[in-house]
């Protein structure tokens, strides 16, 4: 057995309507994975599965999303040792301990090369960093993230499937995997 990490990149269905945890966890014992453990209402998963290829894992829990939700949703997944790498790959460490909310990170499905900070800087107005380490985009928003006009241009379209997680759900999810 292996533990794993999955984000969803959104929790809305139809009509305002948000994925319940519950069923999310009864989704991911239906395709055999133990011990499956949410955080709150935020689409994150932490389970335990027979060690297979990450990308495995992706399609066969989106294809069981759109069926039990009845909506696509990419999902990105990590495995336990990797989302531990990527909490301590965070580039903006006294900024995260000082304020959890204002850093976060882009989770990515397919690395993003070094290339790809210049696209963004224009857009940095209120004194933004970005990093990318192991392939994910961290971002310092300096404040809010929702003030920032940065967030906007950050899209699926530009940078490819990945979603948002601030620096609290990156450390809680860490922690939520065994030792």
């Amino acid at each position: 057995m292996k533990s794993y990490v999955a984000v969803l990149y959104s929790i809305i269905l139809r009509d305002k309507r948000r994925v319940v945890m519950t069923d999310l966890r009864a989704m991911a014992e239906r395709l055999g994975y133990h011990a499956p453990r949410t955080l709150v209402a935020t689409g994150n998963i932490v389970f335990d599965a027979p060690e297979q290829p990450i990308a495995d894992i992706e399609a066969e829990m989106e294809s069981t999303f759109a069926v039990t939700f009845g909506r696509h949703v990419d999902i990105i997944a990590r495995a336990g040792e990797d989302w531990r790498k990527l909490a301590a790959g965070n580039p903006f460490p006294a900024e995260s301990e000082a304020d959890p909310t204002r850093v976060h990170v882009r989770v990515m499905r397919s690395p993003l090369h070094s290339d790809v900070l210049e696209m963004f800087r224009g857009h940095c107005s209120r004194g933004e960093r970005m990093e990318i380490v192991g392939g994910d985009l961290w971002v310092d928003f300096g404040g809010k993230a929702s003030e920032s006009k940065l967030l906007g241009v950050l899209t699926t379209k530009r940078l490819g499937i990945g979603t948002f997680r601030n620096w609290n759900t990156v450390r809680v999810l860490r922690d939520m995997l065994p030792d």
